[in-house]
């Protein structure tokens, strides 16, 4: 992802967490800078394994824009951590990319330092059942972890069986140096990762 494209995702990602269109995914948000254009929902007929997935489909036929599917929780469970988010994903007739992300905040700020959206090692193209991980820093001093797969474009992408392993220790810590207000109500944390809920 282009470095001009990271604060505008990233307030999007703060800010923008209304779910738009009816969905059936218990504890996650479908957002982005073009939400109107996707949709989000369970899948019970595609999957890695278990009974279903997640997916995230564009309903026009050009997009210039964004949609992600997230989730948002607290970061308690892994401060002072080096943690590893890995993820299943399976693609389909994608016009741009696709990228599993990561992003650790502090309280009441945003932060691109500890963020990672794939955008570097893109998804794209059709593509079958692929384990992806992301391993980023929790600072002792951070609030939320946000998470999810953004869709850049046209097209559709599957969702399934998310974790997080705690790697190592880290004594990484935020400046808190940028102040904003998140009008977050926090889950306690990640939740309904293989979306059977």
């Amino acid at each position: 992802m282009k470095k001009t494209f990271i604060l505008p995702f990233l307030m999007i990602v703060i800010f923008g967490l209304e779910s738009y269109g009816q969905n059936s995914l218990t504890d996650w948000s479908l957002t982005g800078n073009n939400s109107n254009s996707y949709k989000v929902d369970l899948d019970n007929s595609i999957y890695q394994n278990g009974e279903k997935s997640s997916f995230l489909e564009s309903t026009e036929s050009i997009i210039e824009g964004f949609g992600t599917l997230m989730q948002t929780c607290s970061a308690e469970e892994y401060l002072g951590k080096k943690v590893k988010m890995s993820g299943f994903i399976k693609t389909e007739n994608l016009s741009d990319w696709v990228g599993l992300w990561l992003r650790i905040d502090p309280l009441n700020s945003i932060s691109s330092k500890y963020f990672d959206n794939m955008g570097n090692r893109p998804i794209k193209g059709t593509t079958n059942w692929t384990k992806y991980e992301i391993i980023l820093d929790v600072p002792i001093n951070s609030y939320s972890m946000n998470f999810g797969v953004i869709l850049s474009g046209t097209g559709k992408v599957w969702l399934d069986n998310l974790s997080f392993e705690i790697i190592e220790n880290s004594v990484e810590k935020f400046d808190n140096s940028i102040n904003y207000e998140i009008p977050h109500k926090l889950l306690s944390k990640p939740t309904n990762l293989d979306f059977e809920e």
